[in-house]
């Protein structure tokens, strides 16, 4: 679940021609920005900030961006980002703005980055921008610890769970085999089960693990095609509980980057396009296009949330405010931070949920595998006596 955006396009190319001089007499940019909900590779969310926190500071002290990437490139031992920090000192040198420089590396610049670095630039409020998109990276940091601190206990119990369980098939069971032949007829319909599960899994175990890795890898091949990936997004917006959580990370994502868009004076059309890359939902970005084509229709940003089933009435009502009102910035921005204390919530109310549902369900297994052996093993005493 990395939060990023993709590269720039061209409709933030008028933007980004704002000559190299001004870029490098801005003040300090602060945070890069990574904002979609994933764990990909390349240079990690650590490089970014600690660029963006050393350039900040060496751009305070006076010292030019050219100047300061140069420092920063003589100073990094790490390869990707050294050739990263070699390119952009190289750009910046020629007279390239800093947003044209940045482009150039999509996998560490995202889309609304590198778009609101351009506008800052020619508007001349770097600084502010790079400080708003500092607060998003942290935020979604923080959304994305709590969700993996939420599911991390709930699948350490359902892994445990599983291994005792092999382990007590496995190992356990067939040591009272022989001993319950001589009352095999009298033998309780969850022993039987146990005990034939046992000998399927001590038989055939080999044969298993390769039916499963053959189900898990038909699975991501299968979720790898287009129809297979819009199903499950499609899944994503309508599974019970599942789908509030979806939701509320998604408009989280879109409607921040929106209204810090539309309020540095991004273009509507050139923000929708940006929105787009912080969702890794097919069926979300299609929602989002039909926005942008209502955009372009003139119809406002409001008639494509009114026409969405999934988007809460809250939401929609709040953004056709916005619209009339002429403040839609403002009321994106509110909502989006509405959504993630809520997420926050909704998570931590569900770890706390899901934590005693686990043990319960653990208790159950091994009660009723216990109990499987127990109860043979009295018949058999009192066959004795």
């Amino acid at each position: 679940m990395a939060i990023e955006f993709g590269p720039r396009k061209a409709g933030v190319a008028t933007a980004a021609a704002a000559p190299a001089a001004h870029a490098a007499s801005s003040p300090s940019p602060r945070f890069s920005l990574n904002t979609r909900i994933s764990f990909g590779s390349g240079v990690g969310v650590a490089e970014r900030m600690i660029f963006t926190e050393r350039i900040a500071l060496l751009l305070e002290t006076g010292v030019s961006l050219a100047e300061a990437v140069k420092v920063l490139h003589r100073q990094t031992a790490e390869p990707r980002l050294a050739a990263i920090l070699g390119s952009i000192s190289e750009s910046v040198s020629e007279g390239k703005p800093f947003s044209v420089a940045l482009a150039r590396h999509p996998g560490m610049f995202s889309k609304t980055y590198i778009a609101l670095v351009a506008a800052a630039e020619e508007g001349g409020f770097l600084p502010q921008v790079l400080e708003q998109l500092r607060n998003m990276d942290e935020k979604n940091s923080q959304m994305r610890s709590n969700i993996i601190s939420a599911l991390s206990y709930p699948a350490f119990l359902v892994v445990f769970s599983l291994a005792v369980v092999v382990f007590v098939l496995v190992v356990i069971f067939p040591k009272f085999k022989e001993m319950f032949k001589s009352i095999r007829d009298q033998l309780p319909a969850p022993t039987i089960v146990l005990m034939f599960m046992s000998d399927v899994l001590r038989e055939y175990w080999w044969l298993i693990l390769l039916a499963l890795a053959a189900g898990v890898a038909m699975l991501v091949s299968w979720l790898k095609t287009t129809a297979g990936k819009r199903t499950f997004d499609g899944l994503k917006l309508r599974a019970p509980v599942a789908k509030d959580i979806f939701i509320q990370i998604y408009l989280n994502q879109t409607l921040g980057v929106l209204g810090m868009s539309l309020a540095n004076g991004v273009p509507i059309t050139a923000a929708l396009q940006a929105a787009q890359d912080t969702v890794d939902n097919t069926v979300f970005r299609d929602f989002l296009q039909r926005v942008q084509r209502h955009v372009n229709d003139g119809r406002g940003v409001a008639h494509g949330f009114l026409e969405a089933e999934f988007i809460p009435p809250m939401a929609r009502q709040m953004i056709a405010t916005g619209d009339q009102t002429g403040n839609l910035a403002k009321v994106m921005t509110r909502v989006s931070e509405f959504y993630g204390r809520e997420l926050n919530k909704r998570v931590a109310m569900l770890s706390k949920a899901v934590e005693p549902v686990m043990l319960l369900v653990m208790g159950v297994v091994v009660g009723l595998i216990v109990a499987s052996l127990i109860l043979p093993i009295f018949k058999l005493s009192r066959a004795v006596h």
